[in-house]
């Protein structure tokens, strides 16, 4: 429950501290004196947008602390989630600085945003008169048969139907890939088959390449050759070549070797070049026996470059290794492409198995949810009279939906009629203000017996009403009070006196600037209070009994 609330320098508050007692706690002040703010204040702390113009000082921060007890609320998970410690006592703070920067803090601790808006529908909910309007809306009225079910399989049916729809999309993406390949399928199949058959091995341009040089230079190589040949041995044909003169040479040498050492180092030395040249000599001759030129060769050489050439340009690479690595990545496409046929199918299976799942889960959610139509007719019915509705009817008309959608197949309308006799009809339709905002009443009357939420806040769901029913309501508040904190902001005297606390918000102009006040009032104040809004200021004497009657049966 919400144990104390701190605000400073939000709207018309320049500070103020309020301790909330738990049962139920009324809230009065004259028209625009500012209770709402109370609600904005407590809309920060529960994730609501941040706003500079909420600012009374613009220099200044504001600032929004309240405390929870969150005792045996079951809420260690979602700290657990958010990596925070737990603890039973709660402190959620909110900062707004005049940058328009926003702080959140849990337990003194810096904390997201989100983290706040996934605590806040556990610690209070905030019924205001707009927020009847919900109650027209089909959404709501299938949530209240949830909520009023035994052991609703509401949660297990949209896990079910998460997963199903996770199937489902991913079987439209498995599709339309599969759309896609098809389009590009055929071309890429003649383009791996092109390569494929082009038979392409590393290093082959190159070698190619190589071998056609020296095809179209064939016969300029044996001509030098046979030059080399001629100038050098001649085949032994004269002595006028290079063979010859150095053995000539050599003979000159040998005859005076034997006047002094050098001439002997340089014979040895002659001897060895004549080796060295005759064995040149010989592969010369060799390889120009080798050499053969061959047209059909050359033609070959030449239109095998020329498909590697075009395949090169046609996927815009330079080389053969990129040729056969595009050839491995469209060989991988190809078999993906025959692989995703038999994900498709597979996919389709558990689709079907999903739907399978979802269609026993929403019967059982809709035989859940007509039964607790039944429960909701037999609870309503004699809150409604409580608050002079004797004569209404409620009941929850359920049919098949057109899809099965995220709560479940179901299509809810709460039917009413205010009377006797006549026929049942949309609430949406025959509703009017104030027996929508009775009905919202009772409803949540009826909700909150089942729900582990420590705090309700009405925000003038009594408005339209007065007389008998305004104690009624008052009375049903306070026994929605023997299991939660109620906190209800109201304009009936009827209501407030029923609160077992009551906080009193007062506008006032200091200097240059008018401020909002809160502050709890003991039990004469609120007799005079409660009189004043009987009457007048000041109270007559009869509006004081009244209120003194009014409070009775709390004080």
């Amino acid at each position: 429950m919400l144990k104390s609330l701190h605000i400073e320098n939000y709207a018309l508050i320049h500070e103020t501290d309020i301790a909330f007692d738990g049962g139920f706690v009324g809230v009065t002040g004259e028209t625009g004196a500012g209770k709402s703010i109370l609600l904005g204040a407590l809309g920060l702390l529960l994730g609501q947008r941040a706003d500079t113009q909420v600012l009374s000082d613009k220099e200044r921060k504001c600032v929004v602390e309240a405390v929870f007890d969150i005792t045996g609320l079951g809420l260690e998970p979602i700290f657990e989630r958010n990596d925070a410690d737990y603890d039973d006592t709660l402190i959620l703070r909110r900062e707004i600085l005049p940058s328009a920067k926003s702080r959140s803090f849990v337990n003194d601790t810096p904390a997201t945003l989100q983290f706040l808006k996934e605590l806040g529908p556990h610690l209070v909910d905030i019924h205001s008169q707009y927020q009847t309007l919900t109650l027209t809306e089909s959404t709501f009225q299938t949530r209240l048969l949830d909520t009023l079910a035994d052991n609703s399989p509401i949660d297990e049916y949209q896990q079910a139907y998460r997963q199903y729809t996770q199937l489902k999309h991913q079987l439209e993406q498995l599709t339309a890939q599969e759309a896609e390949n098809n389009k590009v399928a055929d071309y890429n199949r003649f383009l791996f088959d092109e390569l494929s058959n082009a038979r392409l091995q590393e290093g082959e341009q190159e070698e190619l390449e190589e071998e056609q040089r020296l095809l179209e230079h064939t016969g300029t190589i044996k001509e030098a050759l046979d030059t080399v040949n001629g100038l050098c041995d001649g085949n032994g044909r004269d002595d006028d070549n290079a063979v010859a003169r150095l053995v000539a040479a050599r003979a000159q040498l040998a005859h005076v070797a034997s006047y002094h050492n050098d001439i002997g180092q340089l014979h040895a030395r002659l001897d060895s070049t004549i080796i060295e040249l005759q064995d040149i000599l010989a592969e010369c001759e060799l390889l120009n026996d080798r050499l053969q030129f061959s047209p059909e060769r050359q033609e070959q050489v030449a239109e095998r470059l020329d498909l590697i050439y075009r395949l090169e340009k046609k996927h815009g690479v330079n080389d053969i290794a990129a040729l056969l690595a595009i050839a491995q990545e469209l060989d991988e496409q190809l078999q993906a492409a025959d692989s995703l046929d038999d994900r498709i199918r597979e996919v389709m299976e558990q689709v079907d198995k999903a739907f399978s799942q979802l269609h026993v889960l929403a019967e059982k959610l809709t035989a859940s949810r007509q039964k607790a139509a039944k429960t909701l007719e037999q609870q309503i019915t004699p809150i409604l009279a409580q608050l002079g509705m004797g004569q209404a009817r409620i009941a929850a008309d359920i049919a098949p939906a057109a899809d099965y959608g995220p709560l479940g197949h179901d299509s809810v309308r709460l039917l009413f009629n205010a009377n006797k006799g006549g026929a049942m009809r949309p609430v949406a339709d025959v509703a009017s203000g104030g027996e929508l905002s009775r009905l919202m009443l009772a409803i949540k009357s009826i909700v909150t017996r089942r729900s582990l939420l420590p705090t309700i806040i009405f925000d003038e769901i009594d408005s339209g009403v007065s007389g008998d029913i305004s104690v009624a309501v008052g009375d049903i508040m306070q026994n929605m009070a023997r299991t939660m904190q109620v906190v209800a902001i109201t304009h009936l005297p009827q209501i407030a006196a029923k609160a077992h606390q009551h906080l009193k918000v007062a506008k006032a102009v200091e200097g240059q600037r008018t401020v909002s006040r809160i502050r709890e009032l003991g039990h004469d104040e609120r007799v005079t209070e409660i009189a004043v809004m009987l009457s007048s200021n000041p109270p007559t004497a009869a509006a004081l009994q009244t209120a003194q009657e009014l409070m009775g049966a709390v004080n």
